[in-house]
């Protein structure tokens, strides 16, 4: 229930209740201070977003395929899969921030992430080295947050 003469959340929206004593000054105050509530909201709404990436890959031929910047893993993931050309899994998601793909002799392979690209890229290649040998970088990849 929403409490009169408050800005509240009420089912999902915003609610500004007035009493009848102030009937006189709704406009002059209404209009301003639910532009502003609705400001607030849109902000911290778009501030809150996560974005997602992902990798796939196939041991089998050594394709891969990543993505980033969706609004979920979900996407993220199926992107990936779709830009890998066959008999891939996905291998890596990440949320806000950066992910990378190392693959060495006989298609063995290693992920990382991180908060920045180089320190993905070096997880990648510690866990590709502790799996097979020739490791290279296939790709990174960072979200925008």
């Amino acid at each position: 229930m929403c409490a009169p003469h408050s800005v509240s959340r009420c089912r999902g929206r915003i609610a500004i209740i007035f009493s009848a004593t102030l009937a006189g000054l709704r406009h002059k105050i209404a209009i301003p201070l639910l532009a502003m509530s609705l400001f607030a909201y849109l902000t911290a709404s778009a501030s809150a977003e996560d974005n997602y990436g992902a990798f796939a890959f196939s041991e089998n031929t050594g394709a891969y395929g990543y993505s980033y910047d969706h609004s979920s893993r979900g996407s993220a993931e199926k992107d990936a899969l779709n830009r890998c050309s066959g008999g891939c899994t996905v291998v890596l998601w990440f949320k806000n921030a950066c992910g990378a793909l190392a693959a060495g002799d006989g298609h063995g392979y290693g992920t990382g992430w991180a908060g920045n690209r180089s320190r993905a890229e070096e997880i990648a290649m510690s866990n590709c080295e502790e799996s097979t040998d020739d490791c290279k970088l296939l790709a990174w990849a960072c979200t925008t947050r």
